[in-house]
């Protein structure tokens, strides 16, 4: 786990950008746009993506999700409770956040919405919960620490 400020944004740009990567995918995937889209476009969506997340995760959910994480009444000398804690309150933050820039992503580009924004928003939060955790505690999250403990060791020798 990071333990300076440098440290904590190169892990966060790894989290970061493995959960972009899938969650664009996913929900590409989801609203029917792999295809139709050119490469050129998907990576447009990817770059704009992982730096609205990056800034999100940086400034406003890490900070936030880490306060309130450590804050609740679990015994945090277990380390997997910890990482446990931390990914659901940081998923849940990014869920809420980067669905509401997907929504507002959609609606820019000109595609329609169907129900209302509230329905909308409620119904993209739901679909982006259950794909991100799973990906999170499972793919993203314990390839991110492997490769950052990989990294902090080079450094070390």
């Amino acid at each position: 786990m990071p333990k300076t400020k440098k440290e904590e944004v190169y892990f966060g740009l790894m989290m970061c950008s493995g959960m972009v990567v899938f969650m664009t995918l996913y929900n590409l995937f989801t609203h029917g746009l792999i295809g139709k889209l050119s490469l050129g476009e998907v990576l447009i969506q990817l770059l704009a993506a992982f730096i609205v997340a990056f800034l999100v995760e940086l400034f406003i959910v890490g900070p936030a999700a880490k306060k309130i994480a450590f804050s609740l009444p679990y015994d945090k000398s277990k380390k997997v409770t910890v990482i446990l804690v931390l990914a659901f309150c940081m998923v849940s933050g990014m869920v809420l956040c980067m669905s509401l820039y997907g929504l507002l992503n959609s609606y820019f580009s000109g595609a329609p919405i169907g129900e209302s924004w509230l329905e909308s928003y409620v119904t993209l939060v739901g679909q982006n919960f259950i794909f991100a955790l799973p990906l999170q505690l499972v793919v993203v999250g314990p390839l991110a620490r492997y490769v950052f403990a990989k990294l902090q060791y080079v450094q070390g020798s």
